[in-house]
């Protein structure tokens, strides 16, 4: 990346004193010592600890790890859910100025050893409930140094394959924890994470100290956060850095809720936990959120989450989801948009002051659903066909969304044929095509690679799937464009009804009417009980494409 850069008068300012994370969790500790921080027990309770509590531990994990060799550099992977063991190890590794490996549990054997070998990591942490993953990818690993298991039972109980193996609570029993934090050089990478291999393989992804650092701060002024919030760590801390919470919710000194292991399927515990600890913050994709909105529905509760706020990313979040949302519990849904590439946040989307005056409430609920607004310091573009001109800011010219900034990354760890994801001043090519209207609200029209081109006409799947989730008869939808003789593509809409509803493919055509165009209007539609799903929640738009590529082969309408 090359950057003019105009070098004024030296300040005065303490500038070369680096910004790192040892800083975040060192003052949420001394200061706010007694806050709490709750989670989820391997037997499926909840526990209590504070921030003081949990720093004597996290720098006796420091402790053990810089005497089992981790050095400065070195990669330190985890397998875990939303742990405890996995927040402190959140803060131990990068305390070392060593490199803590996201080790994303929805990828595949080959994927996950591909991300070990490739990052070089030296020791890998897995929980107990883990080792079958561990054992899986070991042989493929032959340079892991060794195996850390994170369990509450003694080493000689468990089972396993693994070698060398050590035991967590051993070593931080075996340490004092009265390491002596080092300064780290803020542009060190503190943490790595693989992009989920849609196309090849994984990407790597190393954040900075001050990336991350910067990335907390804004992210906290977006929001809202302050000293009296609880957040709750939703989203997979194993992958996306859990989109940065962990480090602002700490940086803010957050009450902290960790709901260890959960499944989509099963949001009750979620919800429950919600409520009792009165979270106020949290993350999440629709399918999630969606099942936490039915739940709530089904079980009768009436909950007050007037001061609750939905983060949420993945997909477009269903307008007819937001609605419910806030008008049956008083929740606000924050749509938000990012990458693995951006730490994770680009846009985050909150009402500008005028606007809330000038337009009226249907205007305004239109407007939730875009991506929102960029964070402060991060600069985004719409791009050309040709990466040559930008397009203008008038929400009709549709182009690539291109992004620069201090928290996104300017090039992929060892992989030099990837030179066409960035633009030569450093814009990061986010291969997602959008609009950027003149209030300066982006919205998102479709993955490049998922715009439905018929008849040498646009179709956006995003906008034909919220239309389809308006109906009061879907559950959740997804719709990719598959090959046609005649018209190059055509959408196919994969439905999931809601259990005792009715809908047939005209019924929903006619629903889609208000919206479309009569050509635009799928003829396929396919009532199905569940939508295909990557490792981050968004529909495998891939594999359903493969799934329905020969649909309308035969076919001339």
């Amino acid at each position: 990346m090359t950057l003019n850069l105009v070098k004024g008068r030296p300040s005065t300012m303490g500038d070369a004193y680096p910004l790192n994370t040892t800083t975040l969790i060192r003052h949420a500790a001394r200061t706010h010592g007694e806050q709490e921080i709750v989670y989820r027990t391997p037997d499926g309770g909840w526990a209590r600890t504070d921030y003081a509590s949990t720093y004597r531990r996290i720098r006796q994990a420091a402790g053990a790890l810089r005497r089992l060799g981790v050095n400065p550099g070195d990669r330190v992977g985890i397998l875990d859910w939303n742990s405890l063991r996995h927040f402190e190890l959140y803060w131990a590794i990068p305390g070392l100025a060593a490199v803590m490996l996201q080790m994303n549990l929805r990828l595949g054997p080959e994927d996950l050893a591909y991300v070990v070998r490739h990052s070089e990591a030296a020791f890998i942490a897995v929980d107990e409930t883990l080792l079958p993953v561990a054992e899986a990818i070991a042989p493929l690993c032959p340079g892991v140094k060794g195996w850390i298991v994170m369990t509450g039972k003694p080493l000689s109980e468990i089972r396993t394959s693994l070698a060398p193996l050590h035991h967590y609570e051993d070593l931080l029993a075996a340490d004092a924890g009265d390491i002596d934090w080092p300064l780290i050089d803020e542009t060190s990478a503190y943490s790595a994470c693989y992009t989920t291999g849609t196309t090849g393989r994984p990407k790597g992804v190393y954040y900075s100290h001050r990336a991350i650092y910067l990335h907390s701060m804004a992210m906290a002024s977006a929001v809202g956060a302050t000293f009296d919030d609880c957040t709750m760590l939703i989203t997979p801390m194993f992958h996306g850095q859990c989109w940065g919470l962990p480090q602002m919710a700490t940086m803010m000194a957050n009450k902290i809720v960790l709901p260890g292991r959960y499944m989509a399927e099963d949001t009750g515990p979620l919800t429950e936990a919600i409520i009792r600890e009165e979270v106020t913050i949290t993350n999440g994709a629709p399918a999630i959120f969606q099942p936490m909105l039915e739940h709530i529905r089904a079980s009768g509760l009436k909950p007050d989450f007037s001061r609750l706020r939905l983060m949420s990313g993945a997909t477009e979040p269903p307008l007819a989801m937001m609605r419910g949302f806030y008008e049956e519990t008083g929740a606000e849904v924050i749509h938000a948009y990012g990458a693995t590439e951006t730490t994770p946040l680009v846009t985050i989307n909150r009402f500008k002051r005028g606007l809330r005056r000038s337009m009226d409430a249907e205007q305004l609920w239109d407007l939730k659903r875009k991506q929102g607004l960029p964070m402060v310091g991060v600069d985004v573009r719409l791009s050309d066909d040709e990466d040559v001109n930008d397009l203008p800011h008038d929400g009709a010219h549709v182009g690539e969304i291109c992004v620069r900034g201090p928290w996104i990354t300017t090039r992929y760890h060892d992989m030099p044929d990837s030179a066409d994801r960035f633009t030569p001043d450093g814009y990061w090519r986010s291969g997602d095509a959008g609009v950027i209207d003149g209030n300066g609200y982006l919205k998102l029209t479709d993955r490049i690679k998922d715009v439905i081109k018929s008849g040498g006409e646009w179709i956006s799947s995003i906008d034909m799937e919220n239309a389809i989730m308006a109906h009061p008869a879907v559950l959740e939808a997804a719709v990719v464009g598959v090959p046609h003789p005649k018209w190059q593509e055509r959408p196919v809409a994969i439905v999931v009804l809601r259990a005792g509803h009715e809908l047939t493919a005209d019924g929903l055509r006619a629903h889609l009417a208000a919206s479309f165009a009569k050509w635009q209007l799928p003829e396929t539609v396919v009532f199905s009980d569940s939508v295909a799903r990557t490792s981050v929640g968004k529909a495998d738009k891939k594999r359903l494409r493969a799934d329905y590529a020969h649909i309308h082969e035969g076919s001339e309408q």
